[in-house]
C-alpha cells in the first residue's frame, strides 16, 4: 500500500511537543535515581537486597515489556495505551513519593516500568503515522531522540535541585503535572491509530518475550555486578533459550507480534545493530566519566550534572545537521559520519590523564554527543521507516529494545574489563605497608580505596589515592579505546553492508512505497 506523503500542519507539530514531554520524563527516571539514592536511603532504611530492586525493577520492566506494548499499541490503538499508560504512570509516581516502606517502593516503581513500557513506542509509533513526509518525519524524530536523550541528561540536575528544598519524594512528583497535560491535550492534539486487521494478541508470545528479555539483562547486570559465575550464566543461557522459543512460535502463530521477515533484509537489521552498539559505547563508558568527575575530581553530583549540559545541548546540534544532510548526501554517509566524529571524541578520551581536568573530559565528551546524536536519530528514523505503518509500534518497540541490550551488554564488557584493570594496577602498585583487608577493599572500586585512605597516614593515604586515580583513569582510557573500536565498527558495518551510493539514489523511489521506506 502506498502511503499518501501529505504534510504535517501546526496540529501535528504542537502534538509532537505533547509526544516528547513523556519521553523525557521516562528516560529522565532511570537517571534520577542516582543523586535521589542517599536520601532515600536515610529514609527508608532498606535492605542492600531492597535498594537493588529500587533502582533496577523500573529499568527491567521497561525493558521487558516494550515489544508487548509496541505490538498491543498496534492492535489497540497507539493513543489508547499512550494514555491508559500516562495515567499509571502518574499513580505510580505518586505512590513512589508518598511511600514510607521499600517494599511499596519496589511495587510502585515497578509500576512506573510497566506504565512506561507504553511510552517510548507510542510516542515513536505516533510520530511514524503522524508525519507522513519524509523530511518531516526525519526532525520529528530528531526531536524525540533529544527529548530522551536529554531527559537522563537533566535527570540529575532536576533531581539536585529538588532535593537542596525538598524530600526526595518530589522528584516523582514532578511526572505528575505532565502526564495530566498528555492526558488532557492527548485526545485534543494526538489522532488514533490501529492496526485495521489486528488478529488475535499473542499472550503466550508476549510471555516469552517478557521472560526471555528479563532473563538474559538479568544475567548480565549480575555480570557486571559480580564478574561471571554461573548464577548470571544460567540467567543468560535459559533467556537465550527462552528466545528461540519466541522466535518459533512467531513463525508457526497466525498472528505473530513481530514480522521476522524484516530481519532478512539489511535495510533493518543493520540500523537495528548499530543502534546497540551506540547505545554500548554511551552507556557503557558513562560509568566512568560521572565516577571520574565525582571521585577523581572532586566534584558533588550536582556539579558533575551541571558540567553535563554542554554534551547535551550540542546533542541537538548534530541531530539537526544529521537531519538535514540525509537527503543530500544519503542517510548511511550520515550514520557513517556521525559513528566517525564519535570515534574521534572517544579517541581523545583514551588520552585522559590524571590531571586532565574537567575542561578536556567535558570537551572530548561533547564531541561524542555531537556524532552520537546525529547517528540516534537517523537510525531510529530509518528503522522506523522500514516497517508498514501498521507494524510502526513493534518495530519502535524493537529500536528501543535493541538500545536496552546494547545499554546492558556496555555496562557488563566495559565494566568487567575495567575491573580487572584497575585490580591488576592496584595490586601491582598499591603502597606495601597497607594490610590484607585495606588492599582487598581498595582493589574492590575506586569509592573503596579512597574510603580505605581515610583511615592511614597521610603519606600512606596519599600513596594510595595516587595510585587508585592512575589506576582509574587508566581503566577509563581502556573504556575508551574498546568505545572508540566498537563506534568504528558500527561505521565499517554501515559502509560495507549499506550501499551508500545506490541507496542515495533510490531514497525518495523508497519512501513514496511506504513500508519500505529507508534510505
Amino acid at each position: 500500500m502506498i502511503e499518501e506523503r501529505k504534510r504535517a500542519g501546526t496540529r501535528q507539530w504542537v502534538g509532537l511537543a505533547v509526544l516528547v514531554l513523556p519521553c523525557v520524563l521516562a528516560s529522565m527516571d532511570l537517571s534520577v535515581m542516582f543523586v535521589t539514592l542517599p536520601s532515600l536511603t536515610a529514609d527508608l532504611q532498606p535492605s542492600s537486597s531492597e535498594l537493588l530492586w529500587i533502582m533496577d525493577v523500573y529499568g527491567f520492566l521497561l525493558a521487558g515489556l516494550m515489544i508487548t506494548m509496541g505490538t498491543l499499541g498496534d492492535r489497540v490503538g497507539r493513543r489508547r495505551v499512550l494514555l491508559t499508560g500516562a495515567a499509571a504512570f502518574g499513580v505510580a509516581s505518586v505512590l513512589s513519593a508518598c511511600t514510607s516502606s521499600p517494599e511499596v517502593l519496589i511495587a510502585a516503581r515497578a509500576l512506573m516500568g510497566i506504565a512506561g513500557a507504553t511510552l517510548a513506542p507510542s510516542t515513536l509509533s505516533l510520530i511514524r503515522n503522524m508525519f507522513h513526509d519524509d523530511r518531516q518525519r526525519a526532525t520529528a524524530v530528531g526531536v524525540w531522540t533529544a527529548g530522551f536523550a536529554g531527559g537522563a541528561v537533566v535527570g540529575p540536575i532536576i533531581g539536585g535541585l529538588l532535593l537542596e528544598h525538598f524530600w526526595w519524594g518530589s522528584v516523582f512528583l514532578v511526572n505528575v503535572p505532565v502526564m495530566i497535560l498528555l492526558l488532557v491535550l492527548g485526545p485534543v492534539l494526538l489522532p488514533e491509530y490501529r492496526d485495521s486487521k489486528p488478529g488475535r494478541f499473542d499472550l503466550l508470545g508476549a510471555l516469552l518475550s517478557l521472560v526471555a528479555i528479563l532473563a538474559v539483562i538479568y544475567g548480565i547486570k549480575l555480570m557486571a555486578e559480580h564478574g561471571f559465575d554461573w548464577t548470571s550464566a544460567v540467567s543468560v543461557l535459559a533467556g537465550l533459550a527462552v528466545g528461540v522459543l519466541f522466535i518459533r512460535r512467531q513463525r508457526t502463530t497466525t498472528y505473530p507480534m513481530l514480522d521476522l521477515a524484516l530481519f532478512r533484509t539489511r535495510r533493518f537489521t543493520v540500523p537495528l545493530l548499530v543502534n546497540a552498539l551506540n547505545t554500548f559505547a554511551v552507556i557503557g563508558f558513562s560509568l566512568f566519566n560521572w565516577q571520574f568527575m565525582q571521585l577523581v575530581l572532586g566534584m558533588s553530583p550536582f556539579e558533575s550534572a551541571s558540567w553535563s549540559l554542554p554534551t547535551f545541548l550540542v546533542m541537538p546540534v548534530g541531530i539537526a545537521l544529521a537531519t538535514a544532510m540525509g537527503h543530500r548526501i544519503g542517510k548511511p554517509t550520515v550514520m557513517i559520519a556521525g559513528l566517525v566524529v564519535a570515534t574521534a571524541g572517544y579517541t581523545v578520551l583514551s588520552l585522559s590523564r590524571t590531571d586532565s581536568g574537567i575542561v578536556y573530559l567535558v570537551g572530548a565528551l561533547t564531541v561524542v554527543s555531537l556524532g552520537i546524536g546525529g547517528v540516534a536519530a537517523v537510525v531510529t528514523e530509518v528503522i522506523l521507516s522500514a516497517a508498514p505503518p501498521e507494524r510502526a509500534g513493534a518495530v519502535s518497540a524493537l529500536a528501543e529494545t535493541s538500545a536496552e541490550f546494547g545499554g546492558a551488554l556496555g555496562i557488563a564488557i566495559l565494566g568487567s574489563i575495567g575491573t580487572a584493570v584497575y585490580r591488576a594496577q592496584i595490586t601491582s602498585r598499591a603502597p606495601a605497608d597497607l594490610n590484607p583487608p585495606q588492599l582487598a577493599a581498595a582493589e574492590e572500586t575506586l569509592g573503596g580505596a579512597i574510603d580505605t585512605a581515610l583511615a592511614l597516614p597521610h603519606q600512606t593515604a596519599e600513596a594510595l589515592r595516587s595510585v587508585a586515580f592512575h589506576a582509574f583513569t587508566h581503566e577509563m582510557r581502556i573504556a575508551a579505546m574498546v568505545s572508540a573500536a566498537v563506534t568504528a565498527g558500527g561505521a565499517i558495518l554501515i559502509a560495507t553492508m549499506l550501499r551508500t551510493a545506490s541507496t542515495t539514489q533510490r531514497d525518495s523511489h523508497r519512501q513514496a512505497d511506504g513500508p519500505q521506506a529507508v534510505p
